[in-house]
């Protein structure tokens, strides 16, 4: 059975990305801050027949991520990386003015450096594998401008870059950089409190990261919406 490993998984994007892979019939490890939901999502996960791992903590702990890799590598190896786990910055955001520079480094800490961290310790078993694929959770902050989005959207444009490049040094991997667009998760209502818009829920968001899985295009940057608009 091919392996994923999944941060931020224990709800939101992260939960319905494991729940698709299981359905598929993934085995997966699972990793998330906070121990009764993670564990929960867990059980919800291993209901499709899969094997599931789950690991309590922190990306920014090197611990942590060693122990994401050991667990699939207890499970077979490694043939998707999903870096995941996010932080904003300040909940809830505000303008650069206001920016603490405590959050902003919280941001890269969590969004870039402890990506990039998990990134290294699984390469040896993503190279090992028939069909080995990184996937970093993007946003459109990454590209686009918006007012009190600056310290979330530099970390997800520097976790872009370290992506694109990822591809091109490792030819024999898939290197995806994918912005899910806008989705009714708990670090959008923790973003923008007073925005309560309908949104898709991350289930219907995650037919687009199948399909690369599926179709396996270069690596490159992609977005959720143009991929799930073409599966129709």
């Amino acid at each position: 059975m091919p392996v994923a490993i999944i941060t931020g998984a224990s709800k939101g994007l992260g939960r319905a990305l494991a729940e698709a892979l299981a359905a598929r019939g993934w085995d997966v490890v699972l990793g998330a801050r906070t121990a009764e939901v993670l564990k929960t999502t867990a059980a919800s996960v291993a209901s499709y027949g899969t094997q599931v791992e789950a690991c309590v903590g922190d990306v920014t702990d090197p611990a942590h991520r060693a122990g994401l890799v050991a667990a699939a590598r207890r499970l077979g190896g490694c043939d998707l990386l999903v870096n995941n786990a996010s932080a904003l910055g300040a909940e809830p955001l505000v303008r650069l003015e206001a920016l603490p520079p405590d959050g902003l480094r919280r941001a890269l800490e969590v969004n870039v450096v402890a990506a990039l961290g998990l990134i290294q310790e699984a390469l040896p078993l993503l190279r090992g594998a028939r069909a080995g694929a990184v996937i970093t959770v993007s946003s459109d902050a990454a590209a686009e401008a918006y007012g009190t989005w600056g310290g979330y959207g530099a970390s997800k444009a520097a976790l872009d870059q370290l992506a694109a490049v990822l591809g091109e040094e490792e030819p024999g991997l898939r290197v995806w950089a994918v912005d899910p667009g806008d989705m009714a998760t708990d670090l959008y209502a923790a973003a923008v409190p007073d925005d309560d818009g309908p949104r898709p829920d991350p289930a219907a968001v995650a037919p687009a990261f199948l399909r690369l899985l599926d179709e396996r295009p270069a690596s490159g940057r992609y977005g959720a919406p143009a991929l799930l608009e073409a599966r129709r």
